[in-house]
């Protein structure tokens, strides 16, 4: 499998964010849709993590935007991020027509204004696209599509099998029984890692009712701040950066802790490594590309949305960059064994996987008789436990 160099760095920043108070009720959302489609305009400007638009200028056998050019006449732009919260500082000036955003910023873009609700009928091949990728939390509000996914993976746990006996099918392993392991335990470096402890109190914990780890009310948030403080303990570093996550596994220096699949394949077999589902099931990502509402070449942007959805191209740069791709008959074009790696299409695989949402004031998991915590909070709660 190729593995890209540049696969995307997840860090969220600890800056103070925009606190929403529910996206369905915002006053900002735009909720109006393009009807139909005119002449293509000659650039389109994109957004997304590094290596979602490679023109071969990185490597020049790697390069899918340049048949995109070829064919609609949109010359393409792209700008790389590194972090969700610097997208959506990048995406505010009004520059880019199209972002590729996670989960984590996807409710905050469509709260703010910011993108646009998606004819999904002009963009075929969106019908090829997983279903259980479509009308999510994280791309859909009030029926409305703000995203066509690109690709998805999950946050899997890894651990080195020399060390951490007997083999582990639990996340007990970094949280309730981290000090066995102390010092080299890692966690993912992010407010939403929140989710993967709300995730474990879930299953461990059903006295506190929550349903879904992106919806916490502040009792069900303390109590996983009480659990990731305790993890603090034993922590020996958080990761955002995936080359680091590689040389610490690789050194000895982590044994057990967060990881992705592109980071398990990318390790030396010395390392003696082996990532899990654990029976919790997961925290995990499915990126979506979105319109910006002031979108300067809006037809140029659909072009691309349905190209990047296409079964060729969604192979390309769901490989190039190292998770499962979005449409089932990508894999016909992508190499023998990608697919079955990263299990895409596999639903048991799948409904194990709580996809990252923004959290927001009104609860996802659909009660009114609380307010949930927001995204402000869980950033002021994660700057608490990492001290």
């Amino acid at each position: 499998m190729r593995i890209s160099a540049t696969v995307k760095l997840l860090a969220v920043g600890s800056v103070a964010l925009l606190a929403l108070s529910g996206c369905s009720s915002s006053s900002s959302t735009n909720t109006t849709k393009l009807q139909s489609l005119g002449t293509n305009e000659k650039t389109v400007s994109l957004l997304g993590w590094p290596g979602y638009a490679e023109d071969g200028s990185n490597d020049p056998n790697t390069d899918w935007v340049t048949p995109f050019e070829t064919a609609t006449g949109c010359q393409v732009t792209f700008k790389p991020y590194g972090t969700s919260d610097e997208a959506i500082s990048l995406f505010k000036t009004g520059d880019y027509d199209a972002i590729a955003a996670s989960g984590d910023a996807t409710l905050r873009l469509i709260a703010s204004g910011d993108v646009q609700p998606l004819n999904t009928d002009l963009i075929p091949n969106y019908a090829g696209v997983y279903d259980f990728l479509k009308n999510r939390d994280w791309n859909t509000v009030n029926g409305l599509t703000y995203g066509v996914p690109h690709g998805y993976g999950a946050n899997l746990l890894m651990y080195n099998t020399d060390v951490v006996k007997p083999a582990p099918t639990s996340w007990n392993v970094v949280f309730d029984s981290a000090s066995k392991y102390k010092g080299k335990v890692t966690a993912y470096d992010s407010p939403i890692y929140i989710a993967d402890a709300a995730l474990y109190l879930m299953k461990h914990n059903p006295e506190l009712n929550i349903t879904n780890p992106y919806a916490l009310d502040e009792t069900q948030l303390a109590a996983a701040v009480t659990l990731l403080k305790a993890q603090r303990q034993n922590v020996g570093e958080y990761w955002s950066d995936y080359l680091k996550s590689i040389q610490s596994f690789t050194t000895g220096n982590t044994v057990v802790g967060t990881t992705w699949q592109v980071i398990k394949n990318s390790l030396p077999a010395t390392a003696h490594t082996k990532a899990i589902l654990p029976s919790e099931g997961a925290t995990g990502w499915s990126d979506s590309w979105m319109v910006a509402s002031k979108a300067k070449s809006p037809n140029c942007a659909y072009a691309w949305l349905n190209y990047i959805d296409s079964p060729q191209a969604n192979a390309a740069a769901t490989e190039y960059f190292g998770e499962a791709p979005a449409t089932a008959d990508a894999c016909k074009y992508a190499s023998k064994d990608f697919c079955a790696t990263y299990n895409a299409g596999d639903l048991n695989f799948e409904k194990q996987i709580w996809y990252w949402t923004t959290p927001v004031a009104n609860c996802l998991d659909g009660r009114t008789d609380v307010k949930c915590t927001d995204y402000a909070a869980w950033t002021k709660a994660w700057q608490d436990i990492k001290g």
